[in-house]
């Protein structure tokens, strides 16, 4: 298996895994290729190459419909990833941060995700303009 980290260092990669997180989030089973064609604006021979780099990597499963493909994001992988950021914190920083109580912090998650994703959709829909 690759690392993790060589994984989602190409940005179409993390262009699909936030693709299909967020598509996700939306109540969504699965995501076709022709969608994330259609939403991300690359080729379909370049989304299959990624979306193989991304399976061989355990971050999206993938689910076969007659000749149709449905993706769905596999995020536990990304676990190594804040196993190796974590060390890296300053605990000094963190002095001040008060703990939630899980109802609380689960909500902020929440709202910390849907903000992150619409910055994101906001980006890529400026991207799309024309002269941008």
């Amino acid at each position: 298996m690759a690392d993790i980290f060589d994984v989602i260092a190409d940005g179409t990669r993390r262009d699909i895994l936030r693709l299909l997180l967020d598509r996700s989030a939306a109540g969504h089973d699965g995501t076709s290729v022709s969608q994330i064609v259609a939403d991300l604006g690359v080729s379909q021979p370049t989304v299959s190459k990624h979306l193989k780099v991304l399976r061989d990597a355990d971050l999206v499963a993938v689910r076969e419909e007659g000749q149709h493909r449905y993706y769905r994001l596999q995020a536990a992988p990304l676990d190594v990833i804040d196993a190796w950021i974590v060390p890296f914190l300053d605990e000094a920083d963190q002095s001040d941060v008060i703990a939630l109580p899980e109802p609380a912090a689960h909500a902020a998650e929440t709202v910390g995700r849907v903000a992150a994703s619409a910055k994101h959709a906001w980006e890529n829909a400026l991207k799309k303009l024309p002269g941008r």
